[in-house]
């Protein structure tokens, strides 16, 4: 696909045109755009806390199905929270040193997602975990997705 015909692929699956730079690395088996790397500023300098963002339409709808059955409360009850806790400080370390050098203004901040602690977002743990990231809540979340086909 083109910049441009994945510009408007993205712009379909979200409903809305991106507020920020992003870049899609990872796709489905027919090149469609599965999940987007988000720049950690917006357009307008506002932080983006969500640095990997699950867009790929099958994707999202099994990780919505598995929110519904109660999947956030799974996942953090099943994955130990030390775990989660490094998973977050190695999202925000990625995200932190993603910024522009000798940025000054308002930072993103958190983990993944914005998250301080704990599970928020199953699609946005996914999303990294789909991307290469060692995100133990996105690798349950492979592990239960059968759960909801």
């Amino acid at each position: 696909m083109t910049a441009a015909t994945d510009h408007d692929r993205v712009i379909a699956l979200l409903g809305r045109a991106p507020a920020g730079d992003y870049e899609v690395v990872v796709r489905d088996a027919a090149g469609d755009p599965v999940v987007l790397r988000n720049a950690p500023l917006l357009h307008d300098g506002t932080p983006m806390p969500t640095r990997y963002w699950l867009v790929g339409k099958e994707a999202t709808l099994l990780v919505s199905r598995l929110e519904a059955a109660g999947g956030v409360r799974r996942a953090e009850a099943e994955v130990p929270a030390d775990e989660i806790a490094a998973a977050h400080a190695r999202y925000a370390a990625e995200r932190e040193a993603a910024l522009p050098e000798g940025h000054t203004g308002p930072r993103p901040s958190a983990g993944v997602g914005g998250t301080r602690q704990g599970v928020k977002c199953l699609h946005a743990h996914y999303a990294w975990f789909l991307a290469g990231g060692d995100d133990p809540v996105g690798r349950w979340v492979e592990e239960h997705l059968e759960d909801v086909r």
